[in-house]
């Protein structure tokens, strides 16, 4: 089942007692976005493939996906973004991520939920994963606001009604503009910040906490960025709506809930790309030279140009006929439309 069916679906409250009060706190979790997640007009589930290709666009060494923040833009209101956590955790390890200390289940899924303004460049996201028991659903307890117009030197607006957020982080202290620390915020969201508030806690702690939890969020910026990205290129991306009405009648007849219509969007193709993607550990150590080049990612003005992740060394592995892809972001992007 998808990550979208599984917290519509989900109704459990997260509730902690108070070891000195004794009184129950209710903190914000999957359950309280249920509703959001079903009444989202677009939901996408991301290909394996497309979620390596996001994560390389994100994190290879010399990409520079988030400083083609003037492009990206939510394509509604409100969007629901997910993809399986195994190809992802795959991916952040060949560019230096630790590994969790406990990998993923198997069918592990994580996923994004933004709301945005009508002209897409402002908002506000909070992502989910699934628990390790069955049917388990999360959610972090920080929520990132952003702004991809906001100057330098300036703080994001939130959208009408929320507060400001309050911290920032710096993803590239070497790039010349750092879209994470320019563009985005970050804050407890409030029944959690109340909770971290009350609660005994000295500096370290709560710094402590903070990172831990900082991390749910802001690792799967970059890649949400990347796949924004892709979606506005001229070419697009490959989609395929999925829609389950005959599957549904039989589930409402069973008393089970209805699933939620989505597109599953898949990646384009790329020459040499699906090498990089798949297991080459057989036969790498047959030459000393054969070896790695990671994805480098170039702008310039209206077009990126990809320089695909590939292996360089004994001829023996074959040869790739070309190994940059050319994407022209498309007009009404560029031009603010």
């Amino acid at each position: 089942m998808k990550l979208a069916d599984q917290v519509a679906q989900f109704r459990t409250p997260f509730l902690i007692q108070d070891a000195a009060s004794k009184a129950v706190i209710h903190l914000n979790n999957a359950a309280e976005c249920a509703t959001q997640i079903a009444r989202a007009p677009i939901r996408y589930v991301l290909s394996d493939d497309l979620t390596r290709l996001c994560t390389a666009l994100a994190y290879s060494k010399g990409a520079r996906t988030l400083a083609c923040a003037d492009l990206v833009r939510v394509p509604a209101e409100a969007v629901w973004i997910e993809w399986c956590s195994e190809p992802w955790e795959q991916e952040l390890k060949r560019y230096g991520f630790q590994p969790p200390a406990v990998p993923s289940t198997r069918g592990a899924r994580r996923g994004v939920l933004l709301r945005a303004s009508r002209d897409g460049r402002r908002g506000m996201l909070k992502t989910f994963w699934t628990g390790d028991a069955p049917g388990d659903v999360l959610a972090s307890s920080i929520e990132a606001y952003f702004d991809f117009d906001t100057p330098e030197g300036e703080d994001p607006e939130p959208l009408p009604g929320e507060p400001p957020s309050t911290r920032r982080v710096t993803a590239d202290a070497e790039a010349a503009d750092d879209v994470l620390h320019r563009c985005f915020r970050f804050r407890y969201e409030r029944t959690w910040d109340r909770y971290y508030e009350n609660g005994a806690l000295d500096g370290d702690q709560r710094e402590a906490l903070w990172r831990h939890a900082l991390g749910t969020i802001v690792i799967d910026i970059p890649v949400v960025m990347g796949f924004f990205l892709l979606l506005g290129t001229r070419s697009g991306l490959p989609q395929r709506p999925q829609t389950f009405e005959r599957l549904n009648r039989s589930r409402l007849k069973a008393g089970k809930a209805a699933l939620l219509e989505h597109i599953d969007v898949t990646a384009p193709i790329l020459p040499g790309y699906a090498r990089w993607g798949a297991d080459e550990t057989a036969g790498v150590r047959k030459s000393p030279r054969l070896h790695h080049v990671r994805g480098h990612l170039v702008r310039r003005g209206s077009q990126l140009f990809w320089r695909v992740p590939h292996l360089r060394g004994s001829a023996g592995f074959g040869s790739v006929l070309t190994r940059t892809v050319t994407w022209t972001v498309d007009a009404s992007l560029r031009d603010g439309g």
